[in-house]
């Protein structure tokens, strides 16, 4: 199993009032998985996208990445998780404007003190892997939304991570690119990619192989998606 959740919960204080953004969650993703997890404003779905993403702990529950208890993880340990088993992609893109797309799919090989050769051969196959072999040297005021999320996607890919991590992917997109990216996730996962795609939109979520909807701070129903 990649991912165990048990009896997972999450309070926050807001104006000394606690709030319970995530109750006793129960779940599993096995490798090669392709996971949407649904759910309307406030419903929790990205708190627990961020205990997903090794950027949150629990209040209590477990957490078992790849049999590794992440709740036991420290700082550093934590830090090493998120760079090297957890590709993030985001609505927004968040890359470097002054960098070429190059040298932001490098990024988390800089992190990782990958050595520099070996960093741009890696990057540039994630990047000929995403069909943008040709636009290396663009900067990502020079790229389209699309080719900019495609380059969030390589730079996602270049650790040959545990998993993807998308939320809301094609937020930022018209709906011909952000067909385009959903078309190149279902690439991903035909390769072996284990993708949890975080959105509020269902034909997004149809995309998946598995829907999960979170209302509530709590899973309503996780049931095979059988139109895809």
């Amino acid at each position: 199993m990649l991912i165990e959740i048990r009896n997972l919960t999450k309070n926050y204080f807001m104006d000394d009032v606690e709030v319970e953004a995530l109750k006793n969650i129960n779940l599993q993703i096995r490798k090669n998985e392709y996971v949407a997890i649904m759910g309307p404003s406030g419903s929790g779905k990205s708190t627990f996208m961020n205990i997903l993403g090794c950027l949150d702990t629990p209040t209590t529950g477990q957490y078992f990445f790849n049999h590794v208890d992440v709740n036991s993880l420290d700082d550093d340990a934590l830090s090493a998780m998120r760079n090297k088993e957890i590709g993030f992609i985001f609505q927004n893109f968040n890359l470097l404007p002054r960098m070429n797309a190059l040298h932001n799919v490098e990024l988390p090989l800089i992190y990782s003190g990958v050595e520099k050769t070996i960093r741009k051969e890696l990057a540039l196959k994630a990047l000929e892997r995403v069909g943008l072999a040709d636009r290396i040297g663009h900067k990502p005021g020079e790229l389209s939304g699309g080719q900019r999320q495609r380059v969030a996607i390589a730079r996602a890919l270049v650790t040959n991570p545990g998993i993807l991590l998308a939320d809301e992917p094609t937020g930022a997109l018209d709906s011909k690119m952000g067909e385009e990216i959903m078309a190149l996730f279902n690439k991903l996962h035909e390769e072996g990619n284990t993708i949890i795609l975080i959105t509020h939109e269902r034909e997004i979520a149809e995309y998946a192989n598995r829907i999960i909807f979170i209302k509530d701070g709590m899973i309503h129903s996780d049931e095979p998606n059988n139109k895809n």
